[in-house]
C-alpha cells in the first residue's frame, strides 16, 4: 500500500479557494501519485480523518493562531506532522502585529509542534531563525509551486510603440496585495502611455472601484477563469502587494514570459533576478517611475526580460514535486 499524507486546510477560506488548493490539485494528478496517497481535508475534520485514514503524514497548511494551538497538539500527539507555512513573513508582521513578543511566542508555540516546517521562500527562513522561532535544523525550504505548464504557451504581444503600455494585476482585493497603491500610481501617468487591466474580486472591490473613478486608463475585468488568456493580452504585469510569502501570480507571470514589477517583500524579492522592477511596497510615487521605466523601454527588451523569467520558472514545477517527495520519503 501506498503511504498516506494527509493535507489539513483551514477550513472554507482562501487555502480551499486559492493557490493552495490548486497546488494540491495539482499534487494529486502528479508523478507523486504513484508513490503516495494523498487526502484533503479541512483541519476541522482532523479527528474523524485520521481515525479512518491513519495517514502516515500529516501536513497542516493553516495559519496558526493561539485558538488553533490544541488543535495542532493533537495532531502532534497522534503522528508525524508537518507545517507548511504560508501565511507569515516579515511583510505580514510590519503591516498587521501590534505585539510582536505575543506573536513570536504563539508562533515558537506553535512551530514547536511541528516534527517539520516547510517555508515557501528563503525569506521566510530567514525571518523565523532571526526570530528565533524554530531551530535551523527543523526547517525545509521549498519554494511554493504549482503546475504551470499552460502560462509557458502563452502567445507573445509584441508592443507597438504607438500605443499604450497595457499592464496586468490580478488577485485577492485586500489590503495585502496593494492594488489601492497600484491605482494612485497608474494616476500619476497619462491614459496616452499605459493602460491597467484588473482582474480579481474581494472584499475592497468598491473602494478600489470609488479610487479609479474617472480614469479611463484603469479597467477591471472581474473574475479570471482563464489566467493565461488574460496575460497574453498584457505588456507586463505588476504585483503591489504589501506583504507576500510567495507569490504565485509572480510565478505564473515568469512562466508566461511577462517583464514584472514586483514589491521588494518577502518571497517577492527573491522571484525577480535580471528580468523585472523591484519597487518599496506601499509607495506609489516609485511605482509610477517604474511603470515609466518600462514605458520608456524599447520592445526588445521588454521581450528579453520576459523570456528570461521564462527561463527561470521552466523546473519550478518539478523541483517543487522533487523536493516534496525527498522530504515525505524521509519523514516515513
Amino acid at each position: 500500500m501506498k503511504p498516506k499524507i494527509c493535507h489539513f486546510l483551514g477550513g472554507q477560506g482562501m487555502g480551499w479557494t486559492g493557490g493552495i488548493k490548486a497546488t494540491l490539485k495539482s499534487l494529486e494528478m502528479s508523478w507523486l501519485a504513484e508513490k503516495f496517497e494523498f487526502i484533503t481535508a479541512p483541519l476541522s475534520a482532523a479527528d474523524s480523518v485520521i481515525s479512518q485514514q491513519q495517514p502516515d503524514v500529516m501536513i497542516v497548511h493553516a495559519a496558526s493562531s493561539w485558538r488553533g494551538l490544541m488543535p495542532l497538539w493533537k495532531l502532534h500527539r497522534r503522528g508525524k506532522l508537518i507545517i507548511n507555512e504560508h501565511h507569515y513573513c516579515a511583510g505580514f508582521e510590519a503591516f498587521n502585529v501590534p505585539s510582536a513578543t505575543r506573536f513570536h511566542t504563539m508562533l515558537k508555540l506553535a512551530y514547536g509542534m511541528g516534527d517539520r516546517i516547510v517555508t515557501v521562500s528563503q525569506a521566510q527562513r530567514h525571518w523565523m531563525l532571526k526570530n528565533k522561532l524554530t531551530t535551523a535544523a527543523k526547517i525545509s525550504v521549498i519554494p511554493f509551486s504549482r503546475s504551470i505548464y499552460p502560462f509557458f504557451n502563452t502567445p507573445a504581444k509584441p508592443r507597438l510603440s504607438h500605443q499604450p503600455l497595457v499592464l496586468g494585476a490580478y488577485g485577492r482585493f485586500s489590503l495585502q496585495k496593494g492594488f489601492d497603491v497600484l491605482i494612485h500610481a497608474v494616476k500619476q501617468l497619462s491614459p496616452d502611455q499605459v493602460e491597467l487591466q484588473i482582474g480579481g474580486g474581494g472584499n475592497d472591490e468598491s473602494k478600489l472601484k470609488q479610487l479609479a473613478a474617472g480614469c479611463p486608463h484603469i479597467k477591471f475585468v472581474g473574475r479570471i477563469d482563464d489566467v493565461p488568456g488574460f496575460l497574453s493580452q498584457c505588456d507586463a504585469v505588476v504585483i503591489p502587494s504589501r506583504w507576500e510569502p510567495w507569490g504565485n501570480v509572480c510565478l505564473e507571470a515568469r512562466a508566461a514570459g511577462k517583464p514584472i514589477i514586483a514589491s521588494a517583500v518577502d518571497g517577492l524579492s527573491e522571484q525577480i533576478q535580471d528580468f523585472g522592477l523591484l519597487i518599496p511596497p506601499d509607495n506609489s510615487v516609485a511605482l509610477a517611475k517604474a511603470i515609466q521605466q518600462l514605458i520608456d523601454l524599447p520592445a526588445v527588451e521588454l521581450e528579453r526580460q520576459g523570456q528570461q523569467g521564462k527561463a527561470s520558472a521552466i523546473n519550478s514545477w518539478q523541483n517543487y514535486l522533487t523536493n516534496w517527495e525527498r522530504l515525505l520519503e524521509e519523514m516515513i
